[in-house]
């Protein structure tokens, strides 16, 4: 026998098997023929790596063996059910869209009141304004094919 006691394993070997899971592997038969080997030997020279193991084992098995249910349609919904949700949720929806209108109004009322060159008005106009109109149009489609859109409440 060498100098070492049979059930000592070095910390390098310990922080091995934890960093690379060897004892896991080993227990799912992943390791190749030399990392098996390797977790044999220390297996064979500690009794608490061989608890360890058997811990694990114990764990694999009750886990493999649990049932999951399976959610209901319902369950599976992401959208909040209820008249108060459904209705606060519009009611949000035209505060929102005042709201905006509203503070999209005063900032281009208080950009042609102020002091500046006409022509650079009227680019930055024309950009803003063609850049809000193709949101709004999309956004028009979008609400336009919610309804009829197969994949709607696809949730997996």
């Amino acid at each position: 026998m060498t100098g070492r006691d049979k059930t000592d394993v070095t910390e390098q070997d310990r922080r091995r098997l934890e960093d690379e899971g060897l004892l896991s592997g080993y227990l799912d038969g992943e390791l190749t023929q030399a990392e098996a080997q390797f977790v044999e030997v220390r297996l064979d020279a500690s009794g608490e790596l061989r608890r360890e193991l058997e811990e694990l084992r114990r764990l694999r098995e009750a886990t493999m063996g649990m049932n999951f249910t399976e959610p209901t349609e319902r369950e599976w919904d992401e959208h909040a059910q209820g008249i108060f949700s459904s209705g606060a949720r519009g009611l949000g929806w035209i505060m929102v869209i005042i709201w905006s209108v509203l503070l999209l109004g005063y900032a281009a009322w208080q950009f042609f009141a102020s002091e500046g060159d006409l022509l650079v008005k009227l680019i930055v106009f024309g950009l803003g304004s063609g850049l809000g109109l193709l949101f709004i149009s999309v956004l028009v489609d979008r609400i336009r094919t919610y309804g009829r859109d197969k994949y709607r409440r696809v949730v997996r």
